[in-house]
């Protein structure tokens, strides 16, 4: 059984060939979002790259995280620029299906 209340939110970046690559992992709720914008916002303006978001360490996401990564697929989407969700989690896929937002996403690489 888990004892922690929730799992520490991180987000890495990194730039990989013409992309700008991000990982999240634990909880992406309200308490981290405000973070996780600041982090964001100088990426989904630099429209020369891809914008890639890892999940794969991601344990949740509530629908203010939800909110964040549609914001950044609309932006992206107004500027002709690709965003891409990658090894997106069972759970969190399943949340995206339930929502209607998996359409919206191109992903690479679900993980089981």
């Amino acid at each position: 059984m888990n004892t922690n209340k929730n799992e520490k939110f991180n987000v890495s970046t990194e730039t990989v060939d013409n992309a700008n690559k991000v990982y999240l992992s634990g909880e992406l709720d309200l308490s981290v979002a405000p973070d996780f914008r600041n982090t964001m916002e100088p990426l989904v303006g630099d429209t020369e790259k891809d914008l890639i978001v890892n999940l794969k360490d991601l344990k949740y996401i509530d629908s203010t995280g939800i909110g964040i990564l549609l914001s950044i697929l609309k932006v992206r989407h107004g500027k002709n620029a690709n965003f891409i969700v990658e090894e997106v989690p069972a759970n969190i896929q399943k949340l995206f299906d339930m929502t209607g937002i998996s359409k919206f996403f191109v992903s690479q690489e679900n993980t089981q």
